[in-house]
């Protein structure tokens, strides 16, 4: 026969398990309760859809009206692999780059390629695609020379597009990436696939708390939905972009050898630089890194930073919400030209 003192081990493990079972039984209600009391006060009580889901199945949908498949790059815009510039004379300059470059917020017009073009009198190819990492924007120029021939190329980026080469694919679409292979790089993933059904790339996580209309309210206070609702697969340890982004200036030094182009490498800042000091010191270390490997390779460099630091009214005034306004396009636009009139690095 079993003791009283043999018991109550057992006992005691019954009640610490029972008062466990409470406390996550009162978690799970105060919690239901948040859900439920948050949507009836947003008015969301009847709309029970998966808002990761949703939110990748609209940005896919749009990105695929905007944007087409590409082989080599991943993709390129629609119609014809460029942004509109208006028709002008001469052998053409070429200008690669992401959002920056393409011209997001501003119209077609208002876009640093344009607007170089109006002050060059030199047709500019804007071969910006947004979203772009800095390896897919080296390949592209490539791409593009060898059919189109320029006189000069450039090469712009924000610092984000050298942790963009970390990844295999980026917002949803795929892209090539590059592996390291003794002091050099291989290309990957290429051709590149189609961009997946967004159905098919949520984890557990995404496909069972996505339905969760308190989470999302809390990851959107604590600003992290970049990660949540971005579909990115990563192919690098984080800080591997800046050995891969360096080694791509020697294809870039390659393209100005066979080419006969002259290659200008130019560093563009997003509006968290002007805000977040942290940030900002951290921006400037990886652009300033890649502009010093481009310069060793003899490249031109821009780097953008002074004249925006210094733009009378300040930094804030050149952006629209995300990206460059026609003010901030048209500064941009004319160091791009000095550095190509002056044909030194700067």
């Amino acid at each position: 026969m079993n003791s009283p003192a043999a018991q109550r081990p057992k006992s005691r493990f019954r009640e610490w398990r029972n008062r466990a079972g409470l406390v996550l039984l009162s978690v799970v209600v105060v919690l239901v309760l948040l859900e439920l009391g948050l949507r009836a006060a947003t008015g969301w009580l009847g709309d029970w859809h998966n808002l990761v889901l949703g939110a990748r199945t609209v940005h896919n949908t749009t990105e695929q009206s905007r944007f087409m498949h590409d082989a080599l790059v991943g993709y390129v815009p629609r119609p014809d692999g460029f942004r509109p510039t208006e028709e002008a004379p001469g052998v053409p300059i070429l200008a690669v780059g992401d959002s920056y470059t393409y011209g997001e917020e501003v119209g077609e017009n208002e876009a640093w390629p344009a607007q170089l073009q109006r002050l060059k009198g030199q047709r500019v190819l804007n071969a910006g695609v947004s979203g772009y990492g800095l390896d897919q924007s080296v390949l592209r120029a490539e791409q593009i020379a060898a059919v189109r021939r320029p006189s000069a190329i450039v090469v712009a980026f924000i610092a984000d597009d050298i942790r963009r080469t970390e990844m295999s694919r980026q917002w949803g679409a795929e892209k090539p990436y590059f592996d390291f292979q003794g002091d050099g790089l291989v290309l990957r993933n290429v051709p590149v696939p189609p961009r997946p059904d967004p159905r098919t790339t949520l984890t557990f996580w995404q496909r069972t708390l996505g339905h969760s209309f308190l989470f999302d309210f809390v990851l959107r206070r604590l600003n992290l939905l970049y990660d949540w609702f971005g579909d990115h697969v990563r192919v690098h340890r984080d800080g591997d972009g800046e050995r891969i982004s360096c080694l791509l200036m020697e294809r870039l030094r390659e393209l100005q050898a066979s080419s006969g182009a002259r290659v200008i490498v130019l560093a563009e800042y997003d509006p968290m630089v002007w805000k977040n000091a942290q940030f900002s010191a951290e921006q400037r270390r990886l652009a300033q890194g890649l502009l010093a490997c481009a310069r060793q390779r003899g490249l031109g460099t821009v780097n953008s930073f002074e004249a925006l630091a210094n733009a009378p009214g300040g930094p804030q005034g050149l952006y629209a919400q995300w990206h460059m306004n026609d003010k901030g396009n048209r500064l941009i636009a004319g160091l791009v030209a000095d550095a190509l009139a002056q044909g030194t690095p700067r």
